[in-house]
């Protein structure tokens, strides 16, 4: 019998090639999503880093109001479309110096900054759950082919009414192919999904700490307004 990777395709029943071909569209399909992740996350950074750098210099207590209006051409990545969204929240609030006004003003940013990370972080997740599907099921496609080889085998000891090493010897061989191949599939997909997972959390602490950073720019914002008002009425 040949035992090379064609000779063993050739030897293969058509349970097996099914199983051999279902862990190669798995294999394919985790590379694909795993390769279009990768590229929208190096693009949304990039873009973000851009808007970090574009707002960092107006961004201040002293200016949210202007900040706040300023308009960003381009994309301007996860993290610009979640400030901005807290920067149109806190504009939508106007410049009241009434305390019960300012405490709903701070409340809605609040809420639009959550919303928005939500967003975005499903956004970033998106397809990486195929990773984590093909990972954990692929040991056990492969461990099908490999259970239906040995039952190939115990047939065909049946049939020849022997148990020699020959008769048995190629559906161990097909049972083993179909074993490495769930295997090979499973590993690389365990290996992209801990890593795109790891950076889509580590983009949801940034996005949580910018968001804390422009919530304590709003507040310190009202604060001296309202110190403003009450020496203004003095």
């Amino acid at each position: 019998m040949d035992f090379s990777l064609y000779g063993l395709w050739h030897s293969m029943g058509a349970f097996a090639k099914g199983i051999v071909i279902t862990l190669a569209i798995m294999s394919l399909a985790s590379l694909l999503v795993a390769g279009e992740r990768l590229i929208i996350f190096s693009r949304s950074r990039k873009e973000s880093l851009r808007f970090a750098e574009q707002l960092g210099g107006v961004l201040t207590s002293d200016s949210l109001r202007e900040a706040a209006a300023k308009s960003f051409k381009g994309d301007i990545g996860y993290l610009g479309r979640t400030i901005a969204s807290g920067l149109k929240a806190f504009n939508s609030g106007g410049s009241s110096t009434d305390e019960e006004n300012i405490n709903l003003t701070e409340e809605s940013v609040a809420r639009a900054l959550e919303r928005q990370t939500a967003r975005e972080v499903q956004n970033l997740k998106r397809g990486i759950t195929v990773l984590a599907t093909v990972s954990s099921t692929a040991p056990f496609v492969g461990l099908l082919g490999t259970v239906m080889g040995i039952v190939n085998s115990f047939q065909q000891m049946a049939a020849s009414g022997s148990g020699g090493l020959g008769t048995v010897s190629a559906g161990i061989a097909e049972a083993l192919v179909t074993t490495a191949f769930g295997l090979l599939v499973a590993i690389p997909a365990v290996m992209l999904f801990n890593y795109l997972s790891g950076w889509v959390d580590a983009r949801a602490v940034d996005l949580a700490e910018s968001s804390n950073e422009l919530m304590d720019l709003v507040a310190r914002y009202h604060r001296r307004h309202l110190r403003t008002a009450a020496q203004a009425a003095e």
